[in-house]
């Protein structure tokens, strides 16, 4: 088949022309990127990317195909996928289908062979914005109309776009080890680790009351990762908050890290182009380990604010840019981490936090 051209226009008007791949469309969002070498499938089913172009920082992408148990959610969720080589043949015998057939049944639109390397390098110096990608469309001019109305990412609240409208339960429901999970976004390994180490767990709705959550009588409550500011999600942190005073065992990933922060009074910010990726190296400043994790965020947590507050105690911090990368509550048991310790794809060096919760459950 003869190639078809794409177009990808940055919010700052940097415009480049590479090849359409998946589905022939439009589509926008806020630039992001991530540097890992292997585990696409998982990256782009991460539903903390939903309103995301992700830039995939690897050379191949798709050449290992395309397999139902290497999800994360229920589909796709990133907006479009930007690479420099998006593979339609595969290597995996297992694998079920290729790259491009996933796209197109996932209506993602994508663009390859541009200079993934050098573009990263330009939005780590320039910082997120905005961006839109057309293999419909060759009007310079009409696509920088239809980017002008895309809207900041700050102040987006998406949790609730994501999360599962229905609760429902996994694991054994005899087990004594009942976690109530509010869930923003959450990644199906998450869930995994916690059924893995015995517990029964029901996933509620992220607008789910507090009264709600507690008729499930549980013994411990988890909060999800998710997409979009944690800023404006007044509904959760107003359930963070009960929690916290119902003084049960309380665990938070990522934009769970947030609302734990925000619940406290630490404010959030927009980072300059956030951190994703498999190998940021964070400390663990109450054992002096390094651990190598799992990222994706566009947020984080104020740092003078958080040494400020003589009720939060800081567990762990990047090592890249000293960006807070854990908290615990003092005087509780609740605690959150900003990375992904259950890291799929990405090293298990942090998946010790679902032990710590668990036995935290259970003392």
């Amino acid at each position: 088949m003869e190639a078809k051209s794409a177009i990808l226009i940055l919010e700052d008007g940097t415009t480049l022309t590479g090849t359409a791949f998946g589905k022939t469309g439009t589509a926008t969002g806020e630039i992001c990127f991530n540097t890992g070498m292997t585990g696409y499938q998982e990256v782009f089913t991460d539903p903390s990317y939903y309103g995301q172009v992700l830039i995939m920082n690897s050379v191949h992408q798709g050449n290992y195909g395309v397999l139902p148990a290497d999800v994360e959610s229920n589909g796709v969720k990133v907006k479009a996928v930007i690479g420099r080589n998006l593979e339609d043949k595969f290597s995996r015998y297992m694998s079920k289908k290729s790259l491009q057939q996933y796209f197109e049944e996932e209506q993602v639109v994508a663009i390859e062979h541009i200079d993934t390397r050098a573009l990263v390098d330009y939005v780590r110096t320039r910082g997120a914005m905005n961006c839109i990608i057309s293999s419909d469309e060759t009007d310079i001019e009409k696509l920088k109309q239809q980017l002008a109305a895309v809207p900041s990412m700050s102040g987006l609240e998406l949790a609730s776009t994501v999360s599962t409208q229905e609760a429902y339960t996994l694991g054994d429901a005899s087990s004594s080890i009942r976690i109530a999970v509010l869930d923003l976004g959450i990644k199906k390994n998450i869930l995994n680790c916690l059924v893995e180490r015995g517990a029964y767990v029901k996933v509620f709705n992220a607008k789910t009351d507090y009264n709600s959550l507690q008729d499930f009588n549980p013994n411990g409550y988890f909060i999800s990762n998710g997409p979009g500011d944690p800023a404006p999600m007044d509904y959760a942190i107003k359930t963070v908050k009960q929690i916290l005073a119902s003084n049960l065992p309380l665990f938070g990933i990522c934009l769970g890290h947030q609302l734990l922060a925000l619940a406290n009074d630490i404010p959030t910010f927009k980072m300059h182009h956030g951190h994703r990726g498999l190998n940021h190296p964070v400390k663990n400043l109450l054992t002096g380990k390094c651990e190598i994790t799992t990222q994706n965020h566009g947020f984080g947590v104020q740092p003078d604010a958080v040494k400020a507050n003589d009720q939060i105690e800081i567990t762990h911090v990047n090592l890249n840019d000293n960006s807070i990368e854990g908290i615990r509550v003092k005087n509780k048991k609740a605690f959150s981490v900003q990375y992904h310790p259950e890291a799929t794809p990405g090293p298990h060096d942090s998946r010790y936090l679902f032990d710590d919760f668990i036995n935290m459950v259970t003392s």
